[in-house]
Formats: C-alpha cells, structure tokens, sequence
C-alpha cells in the first residue's frame, strides 16, 4: 500500500520508466516509485500526463485527481473493479437488508457527531447544543439531526456570520478536503468491489459516489478542524498541500492509533462487510489529535 501523496503544481510532464513515475519541471526531475504512491493530485491544467503513467498508476490502484483552472478538484480516475466477485458482490449490494442500511447510517451519523463535538470542544466552544441534538438521534436519523447539528456546528466553528454555500476561501478549504477525503473513500469501495454509484442514504442519479458520500461522512470533522486552525486570506498553494496532507495524519481509531488514510481503508472494509452480512459488530470510533499542524505534504512539485 503507497503512502505519499504527490501534487504537481506548476508546468511538468508526468512520465512512467521502471517502476517510477518521473515528473520534469523547467528546473528538476523527480522520480518517485510507483510502490509508494497513494494519491496523485494534478494541481494545475499547465501538466501533462501520459498514458503509460496512468496505466500504471491504475494498476498500482493509485487514486488520480485533477483540477480545473481554479485549483478544484474535478475529476479522478476510477479503475476497472479488481476482483472477479464483482458481480456477485454487486447482487448483493442492491440487496443489502433495510435494518443494516439504517443501523450503518445512524451510526455513521453518530459518529460524525461525535466528531464535530470534539472539534468545538477544541476550539474551546460550547459543545451542549450539540450533545442535545445527539441525544435526539434516532434510528436512521429520521428526524434529520445530521442537518440540524450541522447548521449549528459550523456557526460555532467559523462565527455566526458563516455561510456554508458561499464562495468564500473557508468554503473552498472545506470543499477541497472533502474531495480528497471522498476520492480515497471512493478508491476503497472499489477496491472491495462495490459501486460507488449505490449509497445507503444519498440517492442522487447524477452522483456517481452516493456510497463515497455516505461513508465519508465521520471523517469530514478531521478536514474542519485543520481549516479552522488555519488563518488565510486566499485559497492558496499551500492550503492545498496541507489538505491532502490530512490523509497522513495520526488519529486514533477503534481503539488504535493509525493515519487517516489507513483509519478508511479499515473502516471502509468494515461498512461494507457489515451491509453484506459479513459480520454482526460494527464500530466507528475516531479521536481526532490534541493539535493541529500546518506541515506541508511529503512529495509536491
């Protein structure tokens, strides 16, 4: 399994030779081995790539995303599914039984929840309006606590003046690290063999990551607490580099530290085998970190 995460953000031909995917600038060539890579990000439209390193970033299962003019992600590469169970697994997807569709939902609610109360409680805000929302969650969140604790959550995190939908750079921070977080849920879903296109609560025909967008969720409050941590003016470079390195940073999860891109895998995996039968427990818990650091990613140009 890679674990870099490499982001071109300037004019560069991205090449494969030997195992390596090459990247040259005006100045420098990089060479990083194909082995280690878990995230390509093209930051900028002034990049090439060509088709032999995507090839063989696929077959590495190597989530690819590329961005618009702007520096928003756009699109990203979704490969053909790995396993020969697919079919069946895909059978028993839209089969999945009602009662573990909402136990897997509430509990995900839950959890993010959770989540969003330990980041107020780390901002030092008052977390009581949260906690009583959480104590009104019902099974498959019928009566819409996610909604309701959302509202409040962002405007103890970011003032009472935030708005979740305009075009301000806190929004386009938000909107950026929770499309890295999706690519990579979306890269576990088919790895395990599922579409991503089936969700268990959204249920949009022009999404094609309903099931991303599900499972994603507990995982979002780790990308609030970082930009709320940040003091930026502009939508920056560098911001964009700290994002995408959330993926690297230690949590706790189920009782164990890892880094947020292992902590999905591993929950992922478990959601899936869950909905499937597969198992009877199912357990999502994440302690976000004490501290917040502003370190850039391991590997950009």
């Amino acid at each position: 399994m890679g674990w870099r995460n490499v982001i071109i953000t300037q004019h560069a031909k991205v090449s494969y030779s030997m195992n390596r995917i090459l990247v040259q600038t005006s100045s420098d060539k990089y060479a990083v081995p194909i082995s280690d890579i878990q995230l390509l990000l093209v930051g900028t439209t002034q990049a090439v790539i060509t088709s032999a390193a995507l090839c063989a970033l696929a077959e590495a299962h190597v989530k690819v995303i590329f961005t618009d003019h702007q520096g928003e992600p756009i699109s990203e590469t979704n490969d053909y599914y790995p396993t020969r169970r697919t079919a069946d697994l895909v059978r028993q997807q839209v089969t999945w039984p009602e009662a573990r569709i909402a136990t897997l939902w509430t509990k995900n609610v839950g959890s993010k929840i959770l989540n969003q109360i330990q980041v107020i409680d780390f901002v030092g805000g008052d977390t009581q309006t949260l906690v009583d929302e959480l104590d009104k969650l019902e099974l498959n969140d019928v009566t819409n606590r996610e909604a309701v604790v959302a509202n409040k959550y962002f405007s103890l995190l970011f003032g009472d003046q935030f708005y979740r939908r305009d075009f301000s750079p806190i929004n386009a921070a938000l909107n950026y690290g929770y499309a890295v977080l999706l690519s990579m849920v979306n890269r576990e879903i088919v790895l395990n063999g599922y579409l991503t296109c089936i969700g268990i609560h959204h249920e949009n025909n022009e999404n094609e990551f309903n099931l991303g967008s599900d499972l994603m969720e507990p995982f979002r409050p780790i990308v609030d607490q970082w930009v709320s941590q940040q003091r930026f003016k502009d939508f920056t470079p560098d911001i964009k580099i700290g994002l995408v390195s959330l993926l690297d940073l230690e949590i706790g999860f189920n009782g164990h530290q890892t880094i947020v891109s292992h902590a999905i895998t591993e929950y992922v995996a478990a959601c899936l085998h869950y909905l499937s039968g597969e198992t009877e427990e199912l357990k999502i818990e994440v302690k976000l970190p004490d501290e917040v650091s502003s370190d850039a990613i391991n590997s950009h140009v």
